[in-house]
């Protein structure tokens, strides 16, 4: 019994197909996205809003008003909201900031 390595053949073997690429992602395709999203996000809001309409009595400091239920949720989220984006742009500014410092000392 003789064992025979199978013989190498001249045949060209099959190059491995490259993975199928990837559509890179846009400026102006994340901006597409966005809006979509922002468009649901006030459908949603808008939805809110008018099923809570019931108007309901807020004190603040001292002040005695009354105000749609859904309207004054809306107007403590969008303050939160800018407080958020106040908080964040003055941390940018301080990064920006200390970001020039270290290049300036090179």
């Amino acid at each position: 019994m003789s064992h025979q390595s199978p013989a190498p053949s001249n045949r060209p073997q099959p190059k491995p197909s490259a993975p199928p690429q990837q559509p890179k992602i846009t400026r102006a395709g994340a901006l597409w996205v966005s809006l979509i999203i922002g468009f649901l996000t006030l459908i949603v809001l808008l939805i809110f809003i008018a099923q809570n309409t019931g108007s309901v009595p807020f004190t603040f400091l001292g002040w005695h008003w009354n105000m749609a239920l859904g309207v004054a949720i809306l107007v403590a989220a969008v303050i939160g909201g800018l407080l958020t984006a106040m908080v964040g742009t003055v941390r940018i500014y301080q990064l920006r900031r200390e970001a020039k410092k270290l290049t300036a000392r090179r």
